[in-house]
C-alpha cells in the first residue's frame, strides 16, 4: 500500500499534498495553549492557516473542538467566499452580490464544502433576499432587474432574464408546472418591454438624425446682411438702424477676429417683413421731424403680430426680463440684504413678509422651505408649502413657502423673499434664481445673500427697471480663524467637522466613535427630515460633534462652536481646488452662533492645510462672478413658441435650436444654461409614443442624478407612461437591522431615497401614470427612518467597514 494522502484546503482551491514531500521533522518549540487546543480538535490544518487559525482561538479561549472548527471555518470563509464568486460568474449570474456570497458562506458548517454545499447555501441566501425585495414574485423580479439597471452592472439578455425568473419563482415555492404561468407572464411582458425600448430608441435616433440634418439646412438657408436689402427693398442705412431698433432679427451671430460678428438672417422671415417696412419708413419720418422740432422722440415701434412676433417669442431668451408679464405689470422694488452668515438677513426679510397681507418666501432646499413656513407660523401667520415633490396646501393661507423652481409666476403679492442670491452663480441651478429674481409678482421683493452676489442682483435689477436699495448687515457675533491646525483627538462638544465627501464623512465619524464620540453627521445624500433629525441630535446635545459635508453652509442654523475642515481642497465636479473666499466664509460662518457664544472659530484639521490659509479668505474682500451676465434657460412656453415655429415636435431638436440660434454666446445680458443634461434626456425619450413635447420638456426638467443612472430611469419610467401603464414606485426592499448595516447598504437605502424623490416630482406633474403616490410617500418615510436608526447607531459596527 502506498503513503496516505492528506486533502487540505488551500485559497482558493484544495491542493493534494503528500507526506512523503515533507521536510525532515523540525526541532521541538513550546506549544501555546490555543495551538495545543488545535491539535487536541484533530483537524487537518495546512501548515499557512496555522498563524492566523491561531490568533483566532487564542480569543476564544479556553476553546473546545468546536470552538476550534468555528475559527477554521471563519478563516476559510474568505476563500469560500471568492469560490462562490468565481461559481457565480462562471454561471452568468449577474444578480449574485458579494453580500450573497458572504452570507451563504456563513451558514457553512463543513469545513471543506463541496461546490454542490457552497451552491446550496448561495441559493438559500438568494431566495431569503428575493423574498425580502417584494411580496410577490412579480414584485421581487422587478426589483432586482431595477437593481441590476440601476447599479449599471449589467443588461440581462433574454435567456438571463428568464433563469433570474425562475430562481425567483424558486424562492417563492414555485417549481415545475406551478411556475409556468408567473414564468409565461414576466417573460411575455419582457418581450414586450425589449420591444417597445427598441422601437423608442429607434425612433429617436430617426428624430435626432432629422433635426440635425433640419437644423444644417436651416442654417446653409440663411443669408448674409449685404442680401438684406435686396430682400426687403430697402437701402442699407435703413437696414441696419432697423436691425438695432429690434424689428429685423438677426437668426445667427458668428464672432470674427478683432471682436467683429457676422450677421445672418433667415430669408423666409424676411420675406414676412416686407409688409411692415412702409409703416417703419413712416415711425422714421416721425422721429426725424420730431427731432428738428427738439420734442419728445416718438414712441418706439412694437414688433406686430405674425411672423414677427413669433421671431419675438423664439427669441425671447435676450429679452428675458420682459418674458415675465406679471412681474413687469407691477410696480415691483428691490432690497436687497447682504451680509456674513449669521447676520440676521433672513429674520429682517420674514418680518416684513410676516407683515404683508400676503406673499411668498422662496428658498434654494426643500428643508429651507420648511423652515420658512415653521418660521412664519411662529410669527402667527399661516402659510401653504409648495417643493419640487409635495404640495401641503393651508386653507385661507395667503402666504407661500416653496422652494425657487416653484414660485408661481402669475400669483401677484405684496411681499416676496429671494434667498441665498450666491446661487445665481451656481452652474446648475443659477438660471432658476435668475427667473425668480427676475419673476417674483410682488410689489416688494427682499434678495438676500452673500456680498458676492451683489453685482449680478444689481444686473437684474437694471434689466427688469426695477429700483434698488442696498442694506448691508454685519455679523452678530465675531468670527475668527484658530492660529494652528486641530487634531482629531482635540476635538470638542459643539465642534462641526466639515469634509467634503460622503465617504470621508463617514470615515470620520468611525474614528471618532471608536474614541468614545457621540456623532451626527449631515451630506448632500441624506433626506431633509434625516438632516432634520441629526441636526436636532447635535442641538439637543444627544451627540457632541457634528461630521458634515459643506451642506451645512445653507440653512441648519445649529449651535456651532467651531467649524474645523478636514481639508482646504475639493473636487467640484470637474477639478480637485482650493477652496475660495465665498466658500470658506459661508461654511465657516456657521460657528459661533449668536446668543450661544462670544465668538466663532474656523480651524483645519492637522494635516489638512493651513491656518493661514483660512484667515486670508476670511479677510478677502467680496469677488464678483467672473461673467457676472445671469444665467437663463427656456421654460414651457419658449419650448413650445420655438417648436411651432421651427415645425418641428422634437425636444431635441427645439433645445439644439435654441443652444445654436436663439441666445448667441456674447449676448450682452445673458448667458444660456447648461442644457447638456436636458439634452441627454431630450435624446433618450423623442421617440417614445404616447408622450407629447411638453410632457418630454417635463421629464427634462426632472431632478435626477445621471451618476446614478437617471437619465435611462427616466427613459424607462416614460416609456411606460407613453404607453398608458401605471410606473411603480421605486422600493428598497427588506431592511436589515440598523446596527447590522453596512455602508452600501445604507448607501442602496440613499440612493433609493433619491429615486423616489424623482417619482414624486413626476407624480405632481403626471398623476394619472405615477399613482402610487400613498405608497411612495410610505416607502420614503420608512426609508428616512430606517437611514436615521443607522446614523444613530454609536458603536463600531458594519457601517465603518
Amino acid at each position: 500500500m502506498g503513503p496516505r494522502r492528506v486533502l487540505l484546503l488551500t485559497t482558493p482551491f484544495d491542493v493534494a499534498f503528500d507526506p512523503a514531500d515533507a521536510p525532515e521533522e523540525a526541532p521541538r518549540h513550546a506549544v501555546s495553549p490555543a495551538e495545543a487546543a488545535i491539535l487536541a480538535a484533530g483537524l487537518e490544518v495546512e501548515s499557512r492557516e496555522m498563524p492566523a487559525l491561531i490568533r483566532r482561538v487564542e480569543r476564544r479561549m479556553p476553546a473546545d473542538a468546536e470552538a476550534v472548527r468555528a475559527a477554521l471555518r471563519e478563516l476559510r470563509r474568505r476563500a469560500w467566499i471568492a469560490r462562490l464568486n468565481d461559481l457565480a460568474n462562471r454561471a452568468g449570474r449577474v444578480w449574485v452580490r458579494r453580500a450573497d456570497n458572504e452570507t451563504a458562506a456563513g451558514t457553512i458548517t463543513e469545513l471543506v464544502p463541496t461546490d454542490e454545499a457552497l451552491l446550496a447555501a448561495l441559493d438559500a441566501a438568494l431566495g431569503h433576499r428575493f423574498r425580502a425585495l417584494g411580496p410577490t414574485p412579480e414584485a421581487s423580479l422587478d426589483a432586482v432587474v431595477a437593481e441590476l439597471t440601476e447599479s449599471g452592472a449589467a443588461v440581462l439578455s433574454a435567456d438571463r432574464h428568464a433563469a433570474l425568473a425562475r430562481e425567483v419563482a424558486a424562492a417563492f415555492g414555485l417549481s415545475g408546472d406551478e411556475s409556468l404561468p408567473f414564468l409565461d407572464e414576466v417573460g411575455a411582458r419582457e418581450t414586450r418591454r425589449r420591444r417597445e425600448v427598441r422601437e423608442a430608441e429607434t425612433a429617436a435616433r430617426s428624430k435626432r438624425r432629422e433635426e440635425v440634418a433640419r437644423l444644417r439646412a436651416w442654417e446653409k438657408s440663411l443669408v448674409e446682411f449685404r442680401e438684406v436689402p435686396g430682400l426687403l427693398d430697402c437701402a442699407e442705412r435703413e437696414a441696419l438702424r432697423w436691425i438695432a431698433a429690434g424689428l429685423i432679427p438677426v437668426a445667427r451671430r458668428i464672432p470674427q477676429r478683432g471682436g467683429r460678428e457676422k450677421w445672418e438672417f433667415d430669408p423666409a422671415e424676411l420675406a414676412g417683413l416686407r409688409q411692415a417696412v412702409a409703416q417703419w419708413r413712416e415711425a422714421d419720418k416721425g422721429a426725424l421731424e420730431a427731432k428738428k422740432r427738439g420734442g419728445p422722440a416718438a414712441p418706439a415701434l412694437k414688433l406686430g403680430k405674425g411672423a414677427v412676433a413669433a421671431i419675438a417669442r423664439v427669441a425671447a431668451l435676450d429679452r428675458y426680463a420682459g418674458h415675465f408679464a406679471t412681474a413687469r405689470a407691477l410696480n415691483r422694488r428691490i432690497t436687497l440684504v447682504t451680509g456674513p452668515t449669521n447676520s440676521g438677513k433672513s429674520h429682517t426679510a420674514l418680518d416684513a413678509l410676516a407683515a404683508a397681507g400676503n406673499g411668498m418666501a422662496l428658498a434654494p432646499l426643500r428643508l429651507l422651505a420648511h423652515e420658512f413656513r415653521d418660521a412664519l407660523g411662529a410669527r402667527g401667520v399661516p402659510a401653504s408649502l409648495s417643493t419640487g415633490e409635495e404640495r401641503v396646501p393651508v386653507a385661507g393661507a395667503k402666504h407661500l413657502a416653496a422652494t425657487v423652481e416653484m414660485c408661481p409666476f402669475h400669483l401677484p403679492v405684496d411681499v416676496a423673499v429671494v434667498d441665498e442670491a450666491q446661487m445665481l452663480a451656481d452652474r446648475d441651478r443659477g438660471a432658476a434664481w435668475t427667473a425668480a429674481i427676475m419673476g417674483a409678482p410682488a410689489r416688494h421683493v427682499f434678495v438676500l445673500g452673500a456680498p458676492e452676489s451683489t453685482t449680478q442682483v444689481r444686473r437684474i435689477a437694471a434689466l427688469c427697471g426695477d429700483p434698488v436699495e442696498e442694506v448691508s448687515l454685519k455679523r452678530k457675533s465675531p468670527l475668527i480663524a484658530a492660529k494652528a491646525p486641530v487634531g482629531l483627538g482635540d476635538l470638542r462638544t459643539g465642534d462641526a467637522l466639515v469634509a467634503f465627501s460622503r465617504r470621508e464623512v463617514l470615515d470620520l465619524r468611525a474614528e471618532l466613535v471608536r474614541r468614545g464620540k457621540r456623532v451626527a453627521v449631515v451630506y448632500g445624500a441624506l433626506s431633509p427630515e434625516v438632516r432634520r433629525a441629526e441636526a436636532a441630535r447635535f442641538r439637543e446635545g444627544e451627540a457632541d460633534i457634528l461630521v458634515a459635508t459643506d451642506a451645512i453652509g445653507m440653512g441648519l442654523n445649529l449651535p456651532i462652536r467651531r467649524v474645523i475642515f478636514s481639508t482646504l481642497r475639493k473636487f467640484d465636479g470637474e477639478e480637485r481646488r482650493e477652496l475660495n473666499a465665498q466658500e470658506v466664509k459661508q461654511i465657516g460662518g456657521r460657528a459661533g452662533r449668536f446668543g450661544r457664544f462670544e465668538e466663532g472659530v474656523v480651524a483645519v484639521l492637522a494635516g489638512g492645510g493651513s491656518p493661514e490659509f483660512i484667515r486670508m479668505m476670511m479677510d478677502a474682500p467680496p469677488t464678483p462672478p467672473e461673467d457676472p451676465r445671469p444665467l437663463v434657460q427656456p421654460d414651457a412656453d419658449i419650448i413650445a413658441n420655438v417648436a411651432q415655429e421651427i415645425g418641428s415636435d422634437s425636444l431635441f431638436g427645439v433645445l439644439a435650436r435654441i443652444k445654436r440660434a436663439v441666445l448667441r454666446p456674447d449676448d450682452p445680458n445673458y448667458r444660456l444654461a447648461d442644457l447638456t443634461q436636458a439634452m441627454a434626456v431630450a435624446g433618450a425619450i423623442d421617440g417614445v409614443a404616447g408622450l407629447d413635447l411638453l410632457h418630454r420638456w417635463t421629464y427634462a426638467m426632472c431632478p435626477v442624478d445621471e451618476r446614478d443612472n437617471g437619465t435611462a430611469r427616466l427613459a424607462r419610467w416614460a416609456i411606460e407612461h407613453g404607453a398608458g401603464r401605471p410606473v411603480a414606485p421605486p422600493n428598497a426592499g427588506r431592511l436589515s437591522a440598523p446596527e447590522r448595516a453596512s455602508r452600501d447598504e445604507l448607501e442602496r437605502a440613499e440612493k433609493t431615497h433619491k429615486r423616489l424623490v424623482a417619482w414624486r416630482w413626476l407624480a405632481l406633474r403626471f398623476p394619472q401614470a405615477y399613482l402610487a403616490r400613498e405608497e411612495a410617500l410610505a416607502e420614503t418615510e420608512r426609508l428616512d427612518r430606517w437611514i436615521e436608526d443607522v446614523l444613530r447607531q454609536q458603536r463600531r459596527a458594519k457601517l465603518v467597514a
